[in-house]
């Protein structure tokens, strides 16, 4: 339509350009390895400060 090209051609042709991924790197997208992050210290500091309340409550 329009003599554009399917868009399986389009993306074969954008992915084609990027360069390799690099071995060794899980995280290639900036955003999902700053999100990954957050959670992961959001869940550690979670714990410790549920650890202290209850530690503080002195509930066994």
């Amino acid at each position: 339509m329009f003599h554009r090209k399917p868009i399986e051609e389009r993306i074969a042709e954008r992915q084609a350009g990027r360069p390799a991924l690099k071995e060794g790197r899980h995280f290639e997208h900036g955003p999902a390895k700053f999100v990954f992050v957050f959670v992961l210290v959001f869940v550690v500091v979670g714990h410790l400060a549920g650890l202290l309340l209850l530690m503080a409550l002195d509930v066994h």
